[in-house]
């Protein structure tokens, strides 16, 4: 049980890939994948995937604050995705992939803020960051078939080409991070 639990809801392009990541983080309590930032209530996958309902894929993150910090979150979502280019992830594009981080907590945000203002003076990605910091607004949880999409499909298509190869990525950049 946590100890002291909190919210950051993320973007990083499609939700599959962003939820099979942190699924694997300890410290992490439950991944949600969900749709935010829009002005349709309440869509539909297939309502997303036209690109007009302004909402981004996203997975909401319950975490234990004493055992992970949101710097630590943002380190891993930042490296697990490119944060550089606007409204697409590898071949996913549309507005529905951009690169977001949406907080209920407002000091969320201005740590969110200052890591991005940090990686570009330090020209981390060597382009800018595209990554938008927004208050979370108009969120809904995806349909069933989307959460724990990765585990229950990982011999599909997507997620044999694309999503497999970015857990592995996580999994030998940040070992240290890996649920026991």
């Amino acid at each position: 049980m946590a100890h002291n639990p909190q919210t950051i809801t993320l973007g990083g392009g499609c939700f599959w890939c962003t939820e099979a990541v942190f699924d694997r983080v300890r410290g992490i309590t439950d991944v949600e994948s969900g749709y935010t930032n829009g002005h349709t209530i309440n869509p539909t996958y297939e309502q997303i995937c036209q690109g007009d309902t302004g909402h981004a894929e996203v997975v909401r993150l319950t975490f234990d604050a004493d055992e992970i910090s949101l710097e630590e979150i943002l380190e891993i979502f930042f490296h697990t995705h490119d944060p550089t280019t606007l409204n697409r992830q590898g071949n996913d594009v549309g507005t529905q992939y951009r690169s977001g981080i949406y907080y209920d907590n407002p000091e969320h945000g201005e740590i969110a803020n200052a890591m991005i203002r940090q990686m570009s003076q330090d020209k981390l990605f060597g382009a800018p960051i595209t990554t938008e910091v927004k208050p979370l607004s108009n969120y809904s949880t995806a349909e069933a078939y989307h959460q724990n999409y990765f585990a229950n499909h990982p011999n599909a298509g997507y997620c044999a080409f694309v999503v497999g190869p970015k857990v592995e990525k996580f999994r030998k950049t940040f070992a240290r991070y890996l649920k026991g």
